[in-house]
């Protein structure tokens, strides 16, 4: 079996979900710390970013909520 089909076929449990969040979150806080000028970009830019990372999981969402109603 090939690493890919290995990765395709992983599934996290909800500890690990957490667990992955908690560190891009701690990632995130140590890399404002370590270069403060990321900090001083306009609010709407943020916004801005966070609306386009998010409609893909949004989307999926939706279609898997969708799908399980019929």
């Amino acid at each position: 079996m090939s690493i890919v089909n290995k990765l395709n076929s992983f599934k996290a449990d909800w500890l690990d979900v957490a667990l992955i969040k908690i560190g891009v979150f701690t990632a995130t806080l140590l890399f404002a710390k370590l270069w403060s000028p990321i900090l001083s970009v306009e609010w709407y830019w943020y916004l801005i970013i966070w609306i386009v990372v998010a409609i893909r999981p949004f989307n999926t969402f939706y279609k898997w909520l969708m799908s399980a109603t019929k």
